[in-house]
């Protein structure tokens, strides 16, 4: 069976929002999203409650269980092939906390599907800055983050660091996955450039991004830095590492 749409949400210790997120996304109306959790072995029993949900909706709502916390971009890998394995054209990054508005998945996914996009990024920075809650210095961090990014690699992406995207299925395939480098904050640069050098098009989403409530950011400094640096890896591979940034054939033949 060819499937749409999954929305792919990395957890770690998010027992007070896991509940909450999933049934958000499943009672999206204006189109069909199913649900892929990635758990880094979360003692505080995430993973538990989406198996009770999965009890009762294993048609729309699956999990990985990890064996420790291996960071977010080898989550969103594993989440990737997954999600081409079984066969859907679309996968949308989104964090549990809340801080990505459900109510743009749908305009997230019709970038893709029939905006002409093969990345959509839902961006805080588009319209200005669109951030709600942030302390003064994370928020100056991100913005001039993406400013950074857009001034070392030259890709005009307003949000280069964005977490909440959505990627036709081509681009995914496309791209080599086990050579994506980085497992922090970079990783969503990396993504994105590559897909960018590979010649896909990117398109920016306006979204309102909202500080979670409930639960523990998982930024820290070191991820920050991987950024920093990263970014100068990447333009140096764009110039001289080219075949890091050359389409992968597709596949004859989609799962069934």
């Amino acid at each position: 069976m060819k499937l749409d749409s999954v929305v792919i949400i990395p957890t770690y210790n998010e027992k007070e929002n896991i509940h909450d997120i999933i049934h958000a996304v499943l009672n999206v109306t204006e189109h069909q999203f199913d649900v892929l959790v990635i758990d880094d072995n979360s003692p505080d029993g995430t993973a538990a409650i989406v198996e009770s949900i999965i009890a009762e909706r294993p048609d729309r709502v699956n999990i990985i269980k990890r064996a420790g916390k291996l960071g977010l971009g080898t989550a969103y890998i594993a989440g990737f092939k997954w999600a081409i394995d079984h066969g859907y054209e679309y996968m949308i990054e989104m964090d549990a906390d809340f801080s990505h508005p459900v109510e743009k998945l749908h305009e997230l996914q019709a970038a893709c599907a029939t905006g002409g996009a093969d990345v959509a990024v839902g961006s805080r920075y588009i319209t200005g800055v669109n951030v709600v809650n942030w302390p003064m210095g994370r928020m100056l961090m991100s913005y001039y983050a993406s400013a950074y990014v857009r001034l070392i690699t030259g890709m005009d992406v307003r949000d280069a660091t964005a977490g909440f995207v959505c990627y036709r299925r081509e681009v995914l395939q496309s791209i080599n996955l086990d050579a994506i480098e980085f497992k922090g904050y970079a990783f969503q640069i990396e993504m994105k450039f590559t897909a960018h050098r590979i010649g896909f098009k990117i398109k920016e989403v306006p979204i309102v991004f909202i500080n979670r409530v409930r639960g523990t950011s998982k930024m820290n400094t070191s991820i920050f830095f991987e950024a920093l640096w990263g970014v100068i890896k990447l333009r140096w591979d764009s110039i001289f590492n080219k075949e890091r940034f050359v389409r992968r054939p597709l596949p004859l033949h989609l799962p069934q």
